[in-house]
């Protein structure tokens, strides 16, 4: 494979910054992605945009059997270029997004450009990801439904490992309506949301349990206008992290059971389960697979590793598609400021994607029944 046309593939990809919540610059990264699609693969892809959020899809050939997943947005603001140019010093490559995941989306498409035969690929790289997948997220269920396979580029766990298993996601708003009063003349008189809000978020945090894996954590505050008065609002965020979806389901519960504690308190909780787990069970066959690859090519032979951030690959694997993630690139530092990717291990891994994707079309397997319960 051409290195140096895919890391110049990739510093382009970087340098058009493309935070999810500027629609216009995602538009102006899928222009990119597009070109550079086309440029490798020889034809244009679908734009899908949906609420604003520009997607793009490749079939290449019949219906899905191999799904090839990515996304070209990321959360580094317009202009942090400016700070962290995207360059590459002794074999680091560096830049907002490089690891998550503007290479990964560069080896989708050479990966594909160098089958012999892609009847049956599809490459879908949404556009929103970073933000919940909220205008992607049936795109890429239906995409996956009847696929033989989902093949998430997203970067890679510690030391080039796999990710094999990835906890459920859930988002929730917690916000209180309480009533203003003059804090120094007669605060007695009000219905102070932020004490509400300390109240529930004890309760919230209470929720996890750290024996079975989930993870309860209110995040983001805010309450009052003026330091003068007893605050009538406020809100924040909680984020839930769970290995099944029995767990997504008990916390699920219990937050809309939540009441108020004071007197006169309002509360208002929106949100729920986003991505159901990625289990065990769901990449165990890709794995092993894929290894076994790695070996007869005589690549590196990658780890595995469970983890506890979510992906795309949560809802492939929730609509019963077999799964394997994190086989973009190897670096770390996602989502700061000492973001990375290793550039000699950039070939091999692009390889590794090929030889899958190649040996999936050549030998399929039966496709496994959908594992656990119906998922959200």
């Amino acid at each position: 494979m051409d290195l140096d046309s895919l890391l110049a593939d990739v510093r382009e990809l970087v340098e058009c910054e493309s935070p999810s919540t500027d629609l216009a610059a995602v538009a102006r990264s899928a222009d990119v992605v597009a070109r550079q699609g086309e440029r490798r693969l020889g034809l244009p892809p679908e734009r899908i945009v949906v609420d604003g959020v520009t997607h793009l899809r490749w079939r290449l050939g019949g219906p899905t059997r191999v799904l090839l997943l990515g996304h070209h947005d990321t959360v580094w603001p317009l202009g942090s270029l400016a700070d962290h140019p995207c360059a590459v010093v002794d074999g680091v490559l560096r830049g907002p997004g490089c690891f998550d995941m503007k290479v990964g989306v560069a080896m989708a498409l050479h990966a594909a450009a160098l089958l012999d035969d892609r009847d049956g690929v599809t490459i879908l790289v949404t556009g929103d990801e970073e933000v919940g997948s909220l205008t992607s997220r049936t795109l890429i269920e239906d995409e996956a439904r009847g696929a033989e396979a989902a093949l998430v580029l997203e970067a890679s766990a510690d030391g080039g490992a796999i990710k094999t298993e990835r906890k459920g996601a859930s988002m929730y708003d917690v916000r209180v309506i309480g009533r203003a009063a003059h804090a120094g003349l007669e605060p007695e008189r009000g219905v102070n949301a932020t004490l509400e809000l300390a109240h529930q978020a004890l309760a919230v945090a209470e929720l996890g349990r750290p024996e079975a894996g989930t993870t309860v954590t209110p995040t983001v505050l805010a309450a009052g206008t003026t330091t003068n008065t007893v605050p009538a609002g406020g809100s924040f965020s909680v984020d839930v992290r769970a290995t099944t979806l029995a767990e997504q389901e008990r916390v699920d519960a219990a937050m809309r059971a939540l009441s108020p504690v004071l007197p006169g308190a309002e509360l208002v909780v929106t949100g729920g389960i986003n991505r159901p787990p990625l289990a065990a069970a769901d990449s165990a066959a890709l794995y092993d697979r894929v290894r076994a690859l790695a070996v007869r090519r005589g690549l590196p032979v990658p780890g595995s590793a469970a983890v506890g951030g979510a992906s795309d690959g949560n809802f492939t694997a929730g609509v019963g598609t077999p799964t394997l993630d994190g086989l973009g690139a190897v670096g770390g530092g996602a989502h700061a400021a000492d973001e990375h990717v290793l550039v000699d291990e950039i070939p091999s891994r692009t390889l590794l994607l090929h030889a899958l994707v190649a040996d999936l079309l050549a030998h399929p397997t039966n496709r496994p029944e959908p594992t656990g319960a119906a998922r959200p």
